[in-house]
């Protein structure tokens, strides 16, 4: 007999299962409510870009602050607004990692605090599954399938065979995209968060800065963008000493046409490779308009189904932390509730076990 069987609070019981779900791993305080992992009932998501803009980044006490200022009247939001009584929840799930700990653990206390108080099992869920099972609240996953995940502090290849299990197949060997992008941004002289100003002026710019792409070993799925890096500040420094005017644009474009390249051709190369039926978008950078474009367009050539989810769901959310948690509902795989926040957290070790 599963746990599910014995708790009656997984699939067997033929019930709907109702996830009450919390984000704290970074400046967004989010809440939500998510019906078999699918149907958001209610999403609230509290912001602190303001905030931290006037640092030109994340701090990490603030951010904590900012969560246990905002995450009870929010979680009380939360649930009023998707309808559902404490009775009705059928578990509460949490980003456990990876993340800020002082962020994570402001999340973890009070999502210990509903399930104590509702009576209902715990799910320490992982980040990026989350961000992959964005694209189950608006599409169906077919597997084996291939995610993309490009976000502030992670780019990573991950292959999935089946639901809920994860294989990373390639990673960033030092900036993820998110970082570059931020980093280029403040040479360039765009206020925080860059990666956004990055994106809209490369549009714009009829202009291009070539600059090289990091393809590292034939074979590697691996990234890196901490050259490229390099690279922007190689032009932008010899141009002031050349005594010219730094175009921006023209610099922004090179670099995202650089980015945007490498990550396509190891994507598509990765779903011919395991003979993926979809590749999956996911994370902050999800929402970058130059890479959403050359994926469809790579895609539509190739005949690959390219799942996207929408803005909303792009940036950090706690409807997705309820989306990836089902899958661990559904098989009764729960959470101690002596629990701690894991910064490391892997993303492998965290699949389903059954």
């Amino acid at each position: 007999m599963t746990q599910a069987e014995k708790t009656g609070t997984g699939s067997a019981s033929g019930e709907p299962c109702y996830i009450l779900a919390v984000e704290t791993s970074c400046d967004e305080t989010a809440v939500s409510v998510v019906k078999n992992g699918t149907e958001v009932l209610s999403n609230l998501i509290s912001s602190q870009i303001e905030t931290h803009k006037a640092f030109g980044g994340v701090v990490p006490e603030v951010a904590s602050r900012k969560h246990v200022e905002s995450i009870t009247y929010m979680l009380d939001e939360a649930m009023q607004t998707s309808g559902i009584s404490p009775r009705e929840i059928s578990a509460v799930a949490v980003t456990q990692g990876p993340g800020l700990v002082g962020a994570l653990l402001v999340g973890i206390v009070a999502a210990k605090s509903a399930a104590m108080a509702f009576g209902k099992p715990l799910i320490g869920t992982h980040h990026i599954a989350g961000h992959i099972y964005a694209n189950q609240l608006e599409h169906d996953i077919v597997y084996p399938c291939i995610a993309l995940v490009v976000s502030g502090g992670h780019t990573e290849l991950v292959l999935m065979e089946s639901e809920g299990h994860f294989q990373l197949i390639g990673r960033t060997r030092d900036d993820a995209v998110g970082e570059a992008y931020d980093k280029v941004a403040r040479a360039i002289g765009f206020p925080y968060p860059g990666g956004p100003h990055v994106d809209r002026v490369a549009h714009e710019s009829e202009e291009v800065v070539t600059l090289p792409r990091a393809w590292l070993e034939p074979d590697s799925y691996d990234f890196s963008f901490s050259g490229l890096k390099s690279a922007v500040l190689n032009v932008i420094n010899q141009t002031k000493m050349r005594g010219e005017t730094v175009h921006a644009g023209a610099i922004a474009r090179g670099f995202q046409e650089s980015v945007v390249e490498v990550l396509v051709e190891k994507a598509i190369r990765a779903m011919r490779e395991y003979g993926a039926k979809q590749l999956l978008l996911c994370g902050g950078v999800a929402a970058n308009r130059g890479l959403r474009t050359a994926l469809r367009e790579r895609c539509e050539r190739e005949g690959i189904e390219l799942l996207i989810p929408s803005m909303k769901y792009c940036t950090d959310n706690a409807a997705m932390i309820g989306a990836a948690a089902y899958a661990k509902w559904k098989r009764g795989e729960f959470t101690s509730l002596d629990m701690k926040a894991d910064p490391g957290l892997s993303l492998e070790e965290w699949s389903v076990q059954t």
